[in-house]
């Protein structure tokens, strides 16, 4: 079974406004408006992975009867990797309002001031995931180090039975990498696709730092 990709830019919907935004350096000084974009492509994402997921029908009643109603017939897990991915995130609890969550901490140490990287991961907060469907969401899948390494923290809580990956921008590196890394019937899902990285593994064109944009500088 291989990872598939989905990228929701490939069609024409107010999703690609969203998207302009997030990139546009003019509305990115907005930080409130930034973080509102990144919560606004995690509830796209979110409605399109719920036509993934299995339903089962239930009887609803009504004032005047009752009604045979599909619904979710288990909730996922939605993962997030501290902290830029907490806009995403939200946008995600925003629809799968009775999920359980996960906390993954990863973050690049370089060293030297040089070009060369290590990521760390060191907190995580989970439910038990055997079996379930997890939704693993950071805006910026540069290298995929921090995903493959947040993915593997997640393993100590129990291996998920489907694993989705949700990222604002993508590499064409990283996707390569999550493919090598993640387990077989991954599903990707990207805001869009760019081809290159700088030599410290920023994405370009991106969009920047999205936690800084999101939540100001740090030292």
């Amino acid at each position: 079974m291989t990872i598939k990709v989905n990228n929701l830019s490939e069609q024409n919907s107010v999703f690609s406004q969203y998207m302009a935004e997030i990139r546009d350096v003019a509305v990115q000084t907005d930080s409130m408006r930034f973080r509102r974009n990144l919560e606004r492509v995690g509830e796209i994402m979110a409605y399109e992975i719920s036509k993934t997921l299995d339903y089962e029908r239930r009887p609803v009643r009504t004032p005047l009867g009752v009604s045979e109603c599909r619904v979710i017939a288990a909730q996922p897990v939605l993962a997030t990797i501290l902290r830029a991915g907490l806009p995403l995130h939200q946008g995600f609890l925003n629809y799968f309002d009775r999920a359980e969550n996960t906390f993954v901490s990863a973050y690049r140490i370089h060293h030297n001031d040089d070009d060369a990287f290590d990521v760390e991961v060191e907190y995580l907060a989970s439910p038990d995931l055997e079996g379930k469907t997890v939704i693993l969401c950071d805006p910026m899948l540069a290298t995929g180090s921090s995903m493959v390494l947040a993915y593997k923290a997640l393993l100590e809580r129990g291996t998920p039975g489907h694993l989705h990956v949700a990222t604002v921008i993508a590499s064409v590196q990283g996707i390569r990498f999550v493919k090598q890394n993640m387990p077989a019937g991954t599903t990707i899902w990207t805001g869009a696709v760019d081809q290159e990285l700088t030599p410290r593994s920023y994405i370009v064109p991106g969009l920047g730092d999205a936690g800084d944009l999101a939540y100001g500088s740090k030292q």
